[in-house]
C-alpha cells in the first residue's frame, strides 16, 4: 500500500499527539500506521497482519492514546496490551510513553520475572494502558490488583507467537474479564488457520488490514540474503564456525534447539575468540537482562539462544541470524529472520541443515515464496582468503581516508629508519602480516569437506546409531519391543532408559537426544543408540549418569506432552 504525500494529519490525531511525532521526527506513517488508525479511531475491531519493524506499535498505540478521555480520574485501565515476552512488553511500553508525553498518559508494563510488588502498587495508583504477558496478567487479576471491567480496548500484538508459547487459555480466560462491548485489535506477522479461530471468536465483524513487502526495488524493504549449507548433525559445530569465520558479521543470533546445544555451541565460540554468550531458559531474568545489556552495548557479538528466551528481542545493529537448527515450522523461521534487513539495512539469514531435513526446507521456501540458496560450507582455503581480503581492505581505508593522513605522518621518521636497512616490500610485508594478526588471522583447522547433500526422501542422513528401530507389536512392558525386534542389551558402560512417548505421539530421535542434551546436559556424543517404537522409546546413556538422565527428564515435555521417564529393566 502506498501512501505518497500522506501525513499524521489526514488520520484523524487530535493537536497535542501530533505534536508530539514531530517533536519525535515522525513526518509520514507508515502503511500499516495509515490503514489501521483511521480504522481504530472510529472503534471498528481489526485483524492485521505486519511484520515486525513495520510499525505497527504506533498503528495501536495512537489510536488508544486519541480515544482517551481527556478528564480521566478513573483509576482502572481502559486499554490492555497483550504481547508474548517480557522484552516485547517494555518496548512497547516505551513507545506508549513516547507518544503520550504529551497527554501524561498512566501506564505500566507487567510482565513475569520481575517482582510483582511494584506492577501491583502501579496499578493501584491508577493507569490508562497496561501492556502485559499473559502469566502475569492473569496472575495479578487473580490477585485482584488488575481489575479488567473498564477496558474499551484489547490488542493483541503477535498473537501468533503468544499461541505458539501455549498462551492461547490465558488470552481467553483474560478476553472473558473485558466487557463483551470492548473493541478487539490482533496483529500477527502470520495467518495460521488457528489465528482465524481466534479472531472468529473474539472479533465483531473485524476489518482485515495485510501489508504486504513492498517490492524489491524499494529503499525500504528488509534486503535479507538467505542462503543454506546442508552439514550433517555431527559437523554443524565446525560449520557454523567456519560460516562465521567468512562472513565476519557486526552481530549474531545463532538460534539452537535445546539449552545444551545453546551451550556448548556457545564455549566452542568462546574458545575460537568470539565474543559469544547463551541465552536460554535456564538462565534467571537478572542474568538474561545482563547478556541482552551485554550485545546491545556491543560487548558481545554473537548471541546463541534458543528460540523462547529470544523472543520479543530487539537489537539495531543486528546483521545475520544463523538457523543452527531448522525451527519447528516455516512460520518460526519468518520471525526469526526478520530481526535483520529492517529499514532498508542489509541483513543476513543462514541455515544449516541436515540431509534429512529437505522437507522442512520445502515447506519454509513455500511459505517465503522463493528458493533458498544452497552453498558449500568454505573451505580452511575459502576462509583465509576472505580474511586477508577484509586486511587488504582496511588497509586500503585507511589509504583513502583524508583524515588518517596526519596520523600516517608520526609514523614517518620510524619508518624511514627501517627502510634505510630492509627491502621496503619486506618492510610493508611484514606490516601486513602485523595488522592480519591484530585482526584475527588465519583459522587453524582441518580442512574436512563439510557440505553434504539433501536426502531424497525424509528420513536418510541420520547417524546409524540414531536409527529407529522397526516397529514391534509388543509394546506394553518396557523392553519387551527392543527384544521381539532383535536389539541387542546396551553395551558396556551404557544403561538403557525408558521414555513413554513414541512414534504414535510424533517423536523422533532428534526430539530425544535433544531433551537428554538440553535437560541432562549430556554431550550429544554421549547419547545413542535411540530407537523410537510406537507407544515408547528407548535410548541409551553413560551408566554413571543414568539415574541423573531420568530424575533431569522425568515429567519434562517432549512435543507437547509430558513423558515419564525410568530405567529399562527389560
Amino acid at each position: 500500500m502506498d501512501t505518497p504525500g500522506l501525513d499524521f494529519t489526514a488520520l484523524g490525531l487530535r493537536g497535542d499527539l501530533l505534536s508530539t511525532l514531530t517533536s519525535l521526527g515522525y513526518e509520514e506513517p507508515t502503511p500499516i500506521q495509515a490503514a489501521a488508525i483511521p480504522l481504530l479511531i472510529g472503534g471498528a475491531d481489526m485483524l492485521g497482519q505486519a511484520a515486525t519493524g513495520t510499525g505497527k506499535t504506533a498503528a495501536f498505540a495512537l489510536p488508544i492514546l486519541e480515544r482517551l478521555d481527556p478528564d480521566r480520574r478513573s483509576g482502572a485501565p481502559s486499554a490492555l496490551v497483550l504481547v508474548p515476552t517480557r522484552e516485547l512488553a517494555l518496548q512497547v511500553a516505551q513507545a506508549f510513553a513516547s507518544y503520550g508525553k504529551g497527554i501524561g498518559v498512566r501506564l505500566v508494563a507487567i510482565y513475569g520475572g520481575a517482582p510483582a510488588r511494584q506492577q501491583i502498587e502501579a496499578l493501584r495508583r491508577g493507569v490508562d494502558v497496561v501492556i502485559a504477558t499473559p502469566g502475569r496478567a492473569l496472575d495479578l487479576c487473580d490477585r485482584g490488583s488488575l481489575k479488567l471491567d473498564s477496558v474499551r480496548t484489547v490488542v493483541l500484538d503477535e498473537a501468533d507467537e503468544m499461541l505458539e508459547m501455549g498462551f492461547i487459555e490465558d488470552i481467553e480466560t483474560l478476553l472473558a474479564k473485558t466487557p463483551d462491548s470492548r473493541q478487539t485489535v490482533l496483529f500477527s506477522a502470520t495467518m495460521p488457520k488457528r489465528i482465524d479461530k481466534l479472531a472468529s471468536r473474539h472479533l465483531r465483524n473485524p476489518e482485515r488490514v495485510a501489508i504486504a513487502p513492498p517490492a524489491k526495488r524499494s529503499d525500504d524493504v528488509p534486503r535479507v540474503r538467505q542462503a543454506a549449507f546442508v552439514v550433517k548433525r555431527f559437523d554443524k559445530p565446525a560449520a557454523a564456525m567456519r560460516i562465521l569465520d567468512a562472513e565476519d558479521p557486526a552481530a549474531t543470533i545463532i538460534f539452537c534447539r535445546t539449552r545444551g546445544e545453546v551451550d556448548d555451541l556457545a564455549q566452542a565460540l568462546a574458545a575460537r575468540g568470539y565474543q559469544a554468550e547463551a541465552l536460554h531458559g535456564g538462565l534467571t531474568q537478572d542474568q538474561r537482562d545482563r547478556v541482552m545489556g551485554r550485545l546491545r552495548s556491543r560487548a558481545i557479538d554473537v548471541l546463541v539462544a534458543t528460540d523462547v528466551a529470544a523472543r520479543g528481542l530487539d537489537v539495531d545493529h543486528l546483521s545475520h541470524v544463523v538457523n543452527y537448527d531448522l525451527p519447528s515450522s516455516p512460520e518460526v523461521y519468518v520471525h526469526r529472520i526478520g530481526r535483520v534487513g529492517r529499514a532498508g539495512r542489509e541483513g543476513v539469514a543462514l541455515s544449516l541443515v541436515e540431509p534429512r531435513e529437505r522437507r522442512m526446507l520445502a515447506a519454509i521456501e513455500k511459505l517465503i515464496g522463493a528458493p533458498i540458496p544452497i552453498e558449500k560450507v568454505p573451505s580452511i582455503a575459502d576462509v583465509r582468503m576472505m580474511r586477508l581480503e577484509r586486511s587488504r581492505e582496511a588497509i586500503e581505508d585507511i589509504l583513502d581516508d583524508p583524515d588518517q593522513q596526519a596520523r600516517l605522518e608520526s609514523f614517518q621518521e620510524i619508518v624511514a629508519e627501517l627502510l634505510e636497512d630492509r627491502d621496503p616490500e619486506t618492510v610493508l610485508l611484514a606490516a601486513f602480516a602485523l595488522a592480519h594478526d591484530a585482526a584475527g588471522g588465519d583459522v587453524e583447522d582441518d580442512d574436512r569437506e563439510l557440505s553434504a547433500a539433501l536426502d531424497n526422501d525424509g528420513k536418510r542422513g541420520l547417524p546409524a546409531s540414531w536409527g529407529t528401530a522397526p516397529s514391534s507389536k509388543g509394546h506394553g512392558k518396557a523392553g519387551r519391543g527392543m527384544r521381539d525386534a532383535g536389539v541387542s542389551r546396551p553395551a558396556s558402560g551404557k544403561a538403557r532408559i525408558w521414555v513413554s512417548l513414541g512414534r504414535k505421539s510424533g517423536v523422533t530421535p532428534s526430539d530425544i537426544v535433544g531433551v537428554v542434551t538440553g535437560e541432562a546436559g549430556l554431550k550429544g556424543r554421549d547419547v545413542g543408540p535411540v530407537r523410537i517404537q510406537e507407544f515408547y522409546s528407548l535410548v541409551d546413556v553413560p551408566e554413571a549418569k543414568a539415574r541423573k538422565v531420568v530424575k533431569s527428564l522425568n515429567h519434562c515435555t517432549i512435543r507437547g506432552r509430558k513423558a515419564k521417564v525410568k530405567l529399562d529393566q527389560g
